[in-house]
Order: structure tokens, then C-alpha cells, then sequence
């Protein structure tokens, strides 16, 4: 009969690691989609071999470089609050050619990545972090964080009709979930909607009112869960203090990389709005 191994005294456990690819992302490099185009691309290495898959475990033992250089030192996860012009593309690059957030930053951020994306004609809130695993988990309809909006449309409408939004709708084939929408005020040829979802997909806001008869002319996103875009003005990027990132994602755990890195935070399940008063300290639609 054959017995199991037991561990003797000088042996030592194999260490737990993570994917290539979310270490590469909670750095803050990238994100972790980037990060396995990256590696598919022949731009990462580890212990001086080139990967060609993106299905590699690594521990804090192991040397890893893009593009010929070690990861960034591990630094306490971060987070700002930007607020987006229009004419801005969310995007590290872009094929086009065109300004991009990442362009317009002050120099004095770290490489930072956003949480979601805005298109280039939406303005207002954008969430930036220097850990990717962080913008990962934010944007995850699962977290249940509200993105509100003030939109303003051409055409007309009543409540009654934005109130057939509470159940979701599905259009063209693809299901749009529940909407909080709130008519403001008429202006002239233009109606102004207070607009909140949770989802995000791709120029949802613009879908949904062009179903219901409205050409979208601006859209503003004035938060994201609980942080507020407050009285930020267009360009400006402030720093969402520490403790309000402890209080709202919850406590950081030590990751893989090191004690100093905090890991992707448990969420809070209820939000508590941070506004303009501690912000002042301090995902398309």
C-alpha cells in the first residue's frame, strides 16, 4: 500500500503565484487583456525566457521584464479622479492618431490605468489607478456601483416613458439592464436626463435614448459608485485620499509581489458617496 509523502523539515512548500498577466496589470502597466497581447507579442520575459502564452504562473522570486525592464518597484495602490474633456480617446494608443487621456496627464502621475472607459465625445468623471487588478474589479458589473450621468438630447419625452427603463430593455438583439432615468428639464429643442446604470456596455446611454426617439448632443458622467465628480474642473486630476480608498474598497490585503502592494480590495457592498468635500483633500457609455 502506498503512503503519502510527508514533508520533511528542510523541505519548503511551492510557493503560490499568480498569473503572468494580472501581475503585469496590478503593477500598473497595463491592463490584463494588454498584458496577454503583450506577451503574445514576445515583449515579456521571465527568468530570461521569452513567453509565448500568457498561461504562466509566477511568484515574487521570479525576474520578469517587458520589453527588457523589470516591473515597476511595488508601490501602495492609488487612485484619482480626472475629469475627461471631450475630443480625448481612453486609450494608451490609438490608432488614429488622436489626443488621449493619457497624453493630457500631468507629468508628476505615475503610469496610471482608468477604470472603464469614456468615448471621445462623453465628458466628466474617469477613474484612474496605478493597479490594474483595482480597475479590473471596478468594472465588473458584479461590484453593483451605479455610474450616473446628466445627459442632454435633442427631441422630447416624458417620465412616463423613461420609467419603462426600470426593467431594462433589450435592442437590436442585446439586453440593456435596469435604468434610473429622471427628466430634468426641457430646453428649447433639448431635453436634459439624470441617467444611472450599472452596466456599462459599449455607448449605452446613446443606444438606449436613440431607441427611445433622442439624439444624445453631451453627455456628463457625474459619478462612479461613490465617488463624485464634484466641482473638478474639466482637466483637472485630483487624488482620492487613502483612506477613502480603504474605507470604500475595503482593507488591502498583502499581495504576491509584496508587502507594500496592496492586493485587489474586497469591495464595500454599501456605498457611501465621496463627494466634493473629501475629494477636495485629496469604464463606454
Amino acid at each position: 500500500m502506498n503512503t503519502p509523502k510527508s514533508q520533511t523539515p528542510d523541505e519548503k512548500p511551492a510557493p503560490a503565484g499568480e498569473r503572468i498577466a494580472k501581475v503585469m496589470a496590478r503593477a500598473g502597466l497595463c491592463s490584463r487583456r494588454d498584458a496577454e497581447r503583450w506577451i503574445e507579442q514576445g515583449r515579456v520575459s521571465v527568468n530570461g525566457r521569452r513567453l509565448k502564452t500568457p498561461a504562466v504562473v509566477v511568484t515574487a522570486d521570479d525576474a520578469i521584464l517587458v520589453d527588457g525592464k523589470p516591473l515597476p518597484k511595488n508601490e501602495p495602490s492609488r487612485m484619482w479622479r480626472y475629469h475627461k474633456p471631450v475630443g480625448l480617446v481612453t486609450s494608451a494608443k490609438d490608432e488614429k492618431n488622436r489626443a488621449t487621456v493619457f497624453d493630457k496627464l500631468p507629468p508628476e502621475l505615475p503610469r496610471v490605468v482608468s477604470v472603464g472607459r469614456l468615448d471621445i465625445n462623453t465628458e466628466g468623471l474617469l477613474l484612474l489607478t496605478n493597479d490594474g487588478g483595482i480597475a479590473r474589479k471596478l468594472e465588473l458589473p458584479a461590484t453593483g456601483w451605479l455610474r450616473r450621468y446628466r445627459v442632454r438630447a435633442h427631441g422630447s419625452i416624458d417620465q412616463k416613458a423613461l420609467d419603462g427603463l426600470r426593467d431594462g430593455v433589450t435592442i437590436e438583439g442585446i439586453r440593456y439592464g435596469a435604468v434610473e432615468a429622471e427628466l430634468e428639464r426641457t430646453q428649447g429643442a433639448n431635453v436634459w436626463i439624470k441617467f444611472a446604470l450599472r452596466e456599462g456596455k459599449n455607448r449605452e446611454v446613446k443606444r438606449i435614448l436613440e431607441y427611445l426617439g433622442l439624439t444624445v448632443n453631451r453627455l456628463i458622467r457625474t459619478s462612479y459608485g461613490p465617488f463624485q465628480l464634484g466641482d473638478l474642473k474639466t482637466g483637472d486630476v485630483r487624488e482620492i485620499p487613502r483612506r477613502v480608498v480603504l474605507d470604500q474598497l475595503g482593507d488591502m490585503e498583502p499581495t504576491q509581489e509584496g508587502k507594500k502592494r496592496g492586493a485587489t480590495p474586497r469591495l464595500r457592498s454599501a456605498q457611501k458617496k465621496t463627494g466634493k468635500q473629501s475629494a477636495h483633500r485629496r469604464r463606454n457609455p
